[in-house]
């Protein structure tokens, strides 16, 4: 925001608005945020100090007989009791120095806190705390100060401060008036921190000062669902630090129940008493680190009769709960989560039986199955392999006629058929692009999805 109220380097600001006769204010207002401080790598911390750039003249090895001065520092770094020698005499490049001889020496950390030099980026569920300090710098005594602080959003207004019920005596020249505001943030968008003072310098009225303080809140966090059965939740961290998730909880809707499915941990673990009095956070890297959460949904047992789930599509909602790299919290609710609508198909193409052993250039018969999910006659149709959209060329193929065709499906009904294919290559292969065309309609169906065979040499 504004640069800090004294002796600090002036960090990058926010938008910020000054009256338009702010020259003829005694007052002005000094805005800083206060973040927790970050380690700094300092790379001059890998250059490490070495004698031989102390006894080593400029000129030794450049002289026309260097070879005094290289017995001398071979004496010196190597006597002859230490049984050391180096690798290579006479080598004062001295390359081995960057070589890291301890895994804390590739953080580079010069043993210093550093205080943020710029106003940051303010995400959603955080903590915005803010040092603002009212300065006097006129020659003028400011008396009888009211001094109000407050956020203001698209939606609303929240007060942080207001000092109407017990002014500020007296602001001599030079002086100044320090105070903390808080506000946590659960609003996305633009914010403005509006500062006002009311006082009296001397002249016959009293004066107003507002100054206007502009930054964006942003969104930590994105979820994604990919089911509705299985939710898969995909965290993604959108910050600039690593996050460490304390609690991730999804809340379902009243018709469903979940349940998370974790991976089975060895018994060893599971049993550890340390291990559930000192639970590890998840980690969450910096810039777009992801983690995954799976539930299970299934209707809740409390609703009476068969409950038809169609009618809501609110899964539920995200409770979590985080900490930055120094412990700084953080928390977010997301809102509801749909299912993601179903869309109704006429018919219904399925691959029903594959043989279990597919052996290079052999034939073999992939079973599928056709369904009409309608009231009516439909048909008839082709099958068919579709070419390849990206143009490469397909490993495994319809064997025999291109087309097969099929007759008509009676309402609600269904027919089995074999497709003949044949692979070309072997290892792990997919089936991909079996098309359903109806003929009569003249419409292309979506392929079947790929199916992934293997393919072994007879």
């Amino acid at each position: 925001m504004s640069s800090p109220y004294t002796g600090a380097q002036q960090p990058s600001p926010a938008t910020h608005q000054l009256p338009a006769a702010q020259q003829n204010h005694s007052l002005a207002f000094r805005v800083m945020r206060l973040s927790r401080p970050s380690l700094r790598p300092d790379p001059a911390a890998l250059l490490r100090f070495d004698p031989r750039d102390v006894f080593l003249p400029e000129d030794a090895l450049t002289s026309p007989d260097p070879s005094a001065a290289v017995d001398f520092l071979q004496g010196l770094l190597h006597p002859p009791d230490s049984g050391a020698a180096t690798t290579v005499p006479g080598d004062f490049t001295f390359c081995d120095r960057f070589l890291l001889h301890d895994t804390a020496d590739a953080l580079a950390p010069p043993g210093l806190l550093v205080l943020p030099q710029a106003f940051g980026a303010i995400y959603l569920g955080e903590t915005f705390c803010s040092y603002i300090s009212i300065n006097n710098s006129s020659g003028l005594e400011a008396r009888e100060v009211i001094i109000k602080a407050e956020i203001q959003t698209e939606r609303q207004r929240i007060l942080l401060l207001d000092t109407s019920k017990s002014p500020v005596e007296s602001i001599r020249s030079g002086g100044r008036y320090d105070f903390i505001v808080e506000h946590d943030v659960k609003e996305l968008g633009a914010h403005t921190l509006v500062c006002t003072a009311l006082y009296n310098d001397g002249d016959a009225e009293r004066k107003y000062l507002p100054q206007f303080f502009k930054f964006t809140v942003s969104n930590p966090l994105s979820v994604r669902t990919k089911d509705t059965t299985y939710l898969e939740a995909c965290i993604e961290n959108h910050t600039k630090s690593n996050l460490y998730m304390d609690q991730v909880d999804f809340e379902p809707a009243q018709q469903w129940s979940a349940t998370i499915l974790e991976a089975d941990e060895h018994p060893s673990v599971v049993k550890s008493t340390i291990r559930d009095l000192c639970k590890q956070p998840v980690l969450i890297r910096a810039a777009g680190g992801i983690y995954n959460y799976l539930y299970q949904l299934r209707p809740s047992s409390d609703e009476p009769g068969q409950m038809k789930t169609e009618g809501s599509s609110i899964l539920g909602k995200f409770q979590i709960t985080w900490r930055t790299n120094l412990g700084e919290p953080g928390r977010l609710q997301t809102q509801n989560i749909h299912s993601t609508p179903t869309p109704s198909k006429d018919v219904d193409l399925r691959a029903v039986k594959i043989p279990p052993v597919i052996f290079l250039e052999r034939p073999f018969m992939v079973n599928l199955c056709l369904t009409n999910q309608t009231e009516k006659t439909v048909g008839p149709f082709e099958v068919f392999l579709a070419p390849s959209v990206s143009g490469e060329q397909k490993t495994v193929l319809v064997n025999g006629l291109q087309k097969l065709v099929l007759p008509l499906v009676e309402a609600f009904e269904s027919i089995n058929f074999d497709l003949s294919m044949v692979a070309t290559q072997l290892g792990v292969q997919k089936i991909s692009g079996i098309t359903l065309y109806a003929v009569q309609e003249r419409k292309h169906y979506e392929p079947l999805p790929d199916i992934e065979i293997f393919v072994d040499a007879e």
